[in-house]
């Protein structure tokens, strides 16, 4: 078994071994991962934090034993907490990584970091406090990231920021925590699942106060939410049908 880890700042993730499939999410700056085929250009991986599979290019990541795996995965996880920042190698080059970023493989990467971190479970209140850092963030399906983000990518990213562990996708994340009857139920921090007309999940947002949400749609917005969906400020009208709510913490 072959095992990897990210040593740059963003890399994607698609969903064939090729340069023009589909990006379907992206691998972070210190995320590890298994190799579970190899091509000559191309790596399928499943990574450690979600078991995500896709394939990545074979020039973007690094190569390491079980044994370093065994040492970054030993450790609680801490992340880089400003929206971007810089980490130092051993050449003296700035390489600028993106929040959320893991730094539990810089003595491994022989890297650097002097910016704000994050770890351990927070309290629920943070949540929305690190949804408040995206605001803004540019749409991007398969994105992790405020330089551009999906629905569930900013669900999870936000969660694994404040110590939680949530899917990839949507429909994988309406599966989790339990489920509440009325939007009145609900506490800032729980999430909303919205479903298409064939009854699938196909978006998420987090529950704020005073019956808003924010999510990313166009870019991570605020809007308000009724037992009908979601309601766009500009708009005037219903985007998003509601499915559930859910409380994970």
């Amino acid at each position: 078994m072959k095992y990897g880890i990210c040593n740059l700042s963003i890399v994607p993730i698609r969903s064939e071994a090729n340069d023009k499939s589909e990006q379907t999410s992206q691998l972070l700056y210190g995320e590890t991962f298994v190799i579970v085929e190899e091509r000559t250009k191309w790596a399928k991986i499943k990574l450690c934090f979600d078991n995500y599979i896709g394939w990545i290019n074979n020039k973007q990541f690094e190569i390491i034993n079980e044994d370093k795996l065994k040492l970054v995965s030993k450790e609680p996880e801490i992340y880089s907490y400003d929206l971007v920042e810089f980490i130092e190698n051993t050449h003296q080059e700035l390489i600028a990584i993106p929040i959320g970023s893991s730094l539990n493989a810089l003595n491994i990467l022989k890297h650097s970091y002097d910016g704000n971190k994050i770890s351990g479970i927070q309290e629920k209140s943070k949540i929305i406090t690190t949804a408040l850092r995206f605001l803004n963030s540019p749409y991007l399906w398969g994105g992790r990231t405020p330089f551009g983000i999906d629905c569930s990518g900013f669900t999870q990213m936000v969660y694994k920021l404040n110590g939680y562990k949530l899917e990839r996708d949507s429909h994988l994340q309406a599966k989790q925590g339990s489920s509440l009857s009325f939007i009145e139920e609900s506490e800032p921090g729980d999430l909303a699942f919205f479903d298409n007309k064939e009854g699938e999940i196909v978006h998420v947002g987090i529950i704020m106060d005073n019956n808003h949400i924010i999510h990313a749609s166009g870019k991570v917005r605020i809007d308000r939410i009724d037992q009908t969906g979601i309601h766009n400020s500009e708009t005037k009208s219903h985007t998003h049908k509601l499915r559930v709510i859910k409380k994970i913490v």
